[in-house]
């Protein structure tokens, strides 16, 4: 077997381009609103877990186990095939916002976490001492430096995210790696999925080498 015709066939990348960019476009589209979506969910979880009372601390440490437990996977097969017994349908792209919502906001929540702990206490005090309420606090004060602490994990988490979109396949959201895989079928050739690879490696390796970066400028 010719392994370029078969994984390297440029005529047949070629002709399914369109069909792998629309791919890309619902790609791109999950992620303008599964990261934001984790980014503010994982913020909301970091200022709530700052509460001195511990009731709702141990129900929000509860809640970011048992979600960070549970594979993606499982959320999003949970949510599209098991709420239409009591009635509940959501469309595919519903099922993966909500799937990752709850998964990636766990994580992004644990990382603005170590980011509020990474800010000494006398900056959290220096805030208050000048007449600012606790949020204005963590706004304005605490928060930047948190963020900037934790950077490369928030970038890191973020390619994660990306990466993970490719489980919408399973609800047949036609994506990146699902339209890849649909060409691949339709030609009796892999080359659609090495298409796919070097889209994904063209969108994400540029972020791998800025946490790189980053991590090194911090150890630095």
């Amino acid at each position: 077997m010719d392994v370029a015709q078969q994984f390297f066939n440029i005529d047949v990348m070629v002709r399914v381009l369109p069909i792998v960019l629309r791919g890309l476009w619902m790609t791109l589209l999950i992620c303008a609103a599964v990261v934001p979506l984790g980014l503010f969910g994982g913020l909301l979880i970091a200022i709530s877990m700052q509460t001195r009372w511990r009731g709702p601390r141990l129900a929000l440490a509860i809640c970011i186990d048992f979600f960070r437990a549970l594979p993606p996977l499982f959320l999003l097969i949970f949510l599209y095939a098991g709420l239409p017994f009591i009635g509940i349908h959501l469309s595919p792209f519903a099922c993966v916002c909500l799937a990752f919502f709850l998964n990636t906001s766990a994580y992004y929540g644990e990382v603005y976490r170590a980011g509020f702990e990474s800010v000494g206490a006398g900056q959290w005090e220096a805030a208050r001492s000048t007449g600012l309420t606790g949020l204005q606090a963590i706004a304005y004060v605490v928060l930047p430096q948190a963020v900037r602490n934790v950077l490369p994990d928030l970038i890191s988490n973020t390619v994660e995210v990306v990466k993970l979109t490719s489980l919408a396949s399973v609800v047949a959201l036609p994506e990146l790696l699902y339209s890849a895989d649909m060409a691949r079928a339709a030609t009796y050739n892999s080359s659609p999925m090495i298409l796919a690879a070097a889209i994904y490696l063209f969108l994400l390796w540029p972020a791998v080498r800025l946490i790189s970066r980053l991590e090194h400028r911090i150890a630095q």
